[in-house]
This record gives structure tokens, C-alpha cells and sequence, in this order.
């Protein structure tokens, strides 16, 4: 599923499923909705809008680093 979603000729189906789940997302406060659903379609609307891919890849790259050292922390916390 996921690199059928990845190809090109899938832009007509990623870009409204991104813009669908960006709202539910928006709206996670209601049930079933959550607000993992605002990142995925993010996710999705920087494959195809450059404007996004940007900060969208700056915040995984971000996240990444932030993931490492809380890694690192609990380690160092388990040695000791």
C-alpha cells in the first residue's frame, strides 16, 4: 500500500487523503479522530507541495535527534 502511495500516479489519491487527514487532525478533539492523523497527512502533501517538504523534513530530522538523546538518557539513567 504504501509504495503504491509513493508513486507518482497515486498524486490524485495522496493529495485529497492528506488534505482529509490534515482535517481530522484539525478536529481531534472529537472521537475516532486523533491528532496522529495531522502528521501523516502532512506527510503525504510533501510528496507532492514543495512548499512543505521543507519543514516537514526539518521536523523529522528534529524529531530523529530528539528521539536519539532521550535514547541516550534512559540508557545512562539504566546504567547507573
Amino acid at each position: 500500500m504504501l509504495a503504491w502511495l509513493r508513486r507518482p500516479s497515486a498524486m490524485l489519491v495522496r493529495i485529497p487523503l492528506g488534505i482529509l487527514l490534515v482535517l481530522g487532525g484539525i478536529f481531534s478533539f472529537l472521537p475516532v479522530l486523533g491528532i496522529w492523523m495531522l502528521p501523516l497527512g502532512l506527510l503525504l502533501l510533501a510528496i507532492d507541495i514543495p512548499l512543505l517538504q521543507g519543514p516537514v523534513g526539518n521536523t523529522i530530522v528534529w524529531g530523529k535527534r530528539k528521539w536519539q538523546t532521550w535514547k541516550r538518557k534512559r540508557a545512562a539513567r539504566k546504567r547507573t
